[in-house]
Order: C-alpha cells, then sequence, then structure tokens
C-alpha cells in the first residue's frame, strides 16, 4: 500500500478574505486522502480569523522539516519566495495556488485548486528545476550566505544622492554605475523588478543572470546578461551614511561603503508544473501578450 501524500501548506500574512480559501484548500486535500501539513504561523492567521485548523491537519513549525512530499504555497509571489526559503535545500517541490493578485509565479488560482490536488495525487506534472543566486557581504547578515530566488539590489534608501558601484565579472572589471542602485537577476527574477527597470525577459531554463541598473544617470548604460556561472564583485559607495540591500523579500540596511560577492547558487529550488502550464502560457496571462487591446478599447466605447 503506497503511503499517504502529506503536502505542506505556507501563506504569509493573507487578507483575511483569503483564510476561507486556505480551509477550503485544507479539506480538499483530506478528501483525496492527502495530509495537510500546516506551518504554524499560518495555523495562527487562520486561528486569529476565526477559522480554526480542523482535525487530519497537522501543524508544524516548518512543514519542510516533517516529512512533506510536497509544498503548496498559498498566497501571492512574496509568499512563494518565503516558501522557497523555507525548503532549503531539501529539494521539496513547490506548487502555487495564487490567492493574491498576480501571481507571476503561482500554477493556479484557488478555483483550480481541486484539479491541481488531484493532478499532485496521481502524479501527473513535472519538476521544473530553477537557479538561485547566492549573495555574501562582510558587513552583511554577520557574514551568512543569502540565498534568493528572485534577485538581489543595492539601492539607496530615499531622494538622496545616487549611489556608485564598481562591477566585476570573474575578476574582469564592468563598469561603475552611478546610479539609484544596481539589481542581480536570476532568469525567475527577471520578469520582477529587473523587468520595471528595463531588463530583458530570461526563460527560466537559462543558465544565466541579468545585471540591471536602476536609474542610471548615464543614460548609455543598458542591462547586461552574464554566464550563470560568473562570479560577481560589487563595490558599492554612498554619499550618505546608509543605503539599502536586498535578496527578495529581506533587506539589510548598510554603511556607507561594502563589498557583496554574487553568485549562483551550489542547490536549485524545484517548481511543480501542472499540464497545460509554462513560462508562455504565464506571459500571455499575466502580461497579456496577443492581446488586442485595441479591440478591448474600441469595446469600451
Amino acid at each position: 500500500m503506497a503511503n499517504t501524500m502529506r503536502i505542506g501548506t505556507h501563506g504569509r500574512s493573507l487578507a483575511r478574505a483569503s483564510i476561507p480559501s486556505v480551509a477550503r484548500i485544507h479539506a480538499l486535500m483530506r478528501i483525496e486522502g492527502l495530509v495537510p501539513v500546516v506551518d504554524s504561523s499560518l495555523a495562527a492567521q487562520m486561528a486569529m480569523a476565526g477559522v480554526p485548523v480542523e482535525p487530519g491537519t497537522e501543524v508544524v513549525d516548518n512543514p519542510a522539516l516533517a516529512g512533506i512530499d510536497l509544498f503548496f504555497s498559498l498566497g501571492g509571489d512574496g509568499t512563494i519566495l518565503d516558501t522557497v526559503a523555507k525548503t532549503g535545500q531539501s529539494g521539496i517541490p513547490v506548487l502555487g495556488i495564487n490567492l493574491g493578485r498576480l501571481g507571476f509565479l503561482s500554477s493556479t488560482r484557488e478555483e483550480g485548486a481541486l484539479a491541481a490536488i488531484q493532478a499532485v495525487k496521481e502524479g501527473r506534472y513535472t519538476i521544473q528545476e530553477r537557479s538561485l543566486i547566492a549573495l555574501q557581504g562582510t558587513d552583511l547578515a554577520n557574514g551568512e550566505t543569502l540565498i534568493g530566488l528572485n534577485e538581489m539590489s543595492v539601492h539607496k534608501r530615499d531622494t538622496s544622492s545616487m549611489l556608485v558601484v564598481d562591477a566585476w565579472v570573474n575578476d574582469r572589471f564592468l563598469s561603475t554605475f552611478w546610479s539609484d542602485g544596481l539589481i542581480v537577476a536570476t532568469p525567475t527574477g527577471s520578469t520582477a523588478y529587473s523587468l520595471s527597470c528595463g531588463g530583458p525577459i530570461l526563460d527560466p531554463s537559462c543558465d544565466a543572470m541579468v545585471i540591471t541598473p536602476i536609474s542610471p544617470h548615464n543614460l548609455n548604460v543598458r542591462p547586461i546578461v552574464v554566464p550563470g556561472a560568473s562570479i560577481l564583485r560589487l563595490h558599492a559607495e554612498a554619499r550618505e551614511d546608509k543605503y539599502l540591500v536586498n535578496i527578495d523579500s529581506r533587506g539589510f540596511i548598510v554603511g556607507r561603503s561594502l563589498d557583496l560577492h554574487v553568485r549562483k547558487a551550489a542547490h536549485r529550488a524545484r517548481f511543480v508544473q501542472l499540464e497545460g502550464t509554462g513560462f508562455f502560457n504565464t506571459l500571455r496571462e499575466k502580461l497579456g501578450w496577443g492581446m488586442d487591446v485595441r479591440s478591448a478599447k474600441m469595446s469600451e466605447r
């Protein structure tokens, strides 16, 4: 007899109106014979909303350490970033169910939850691996190596003077960037902050990183794609006392001068890809590719 699948669930700061949706997804799992394993922070949110965890659902501090088979991320893209961080180097696949707005990284919305659960139960999915970024700084997080799915960025805190960032790729000097900051993005992160700053879109299977300046003072400066095996060194200088270093949703206030080292992480994130979904589908559905907005505007008149 096959072992019962254990599915971890995580939600980060969900809107109160989304909590009943989480309970319904847990109920669907139990109906399909799966065991929901909820992280304690999500269980606390449910209790505060008057929707306590039902019998048959386990509550643990981190489902990734509780023998789960898959991890369901319930929320938006920020929740998926959190969920990937929780999986660490475990290799546990993540499936996103969008309860937020855009949900670019999600596989489905709430109305598709039952179909997703049944597909997972029956093994009708594939695993897509995505590269992660590793960031180190001598005065950053006590020298800890920080891991991110989307990007790292260094940028000024407010409307103060611009940053000056010197960049090297594999010990070869690239350029000095006078700008509001600099982004180093993975292929997954190429559709996030980097895209809003004029960076290119990369297919998630590409082995590359994107270096994107934020509002550069020199208008000739453009984003550049470098090989995924590159080792980047950044030296940031600011006229003001403090500026920000971010990696995904984690931020650090740092001093006037800092050296940062960026490279591809040794391990990769693993995502569940359901049948009929994929990156190009996401571009069409979430970014409106292929839509004739002229026809839509005419119909509104």
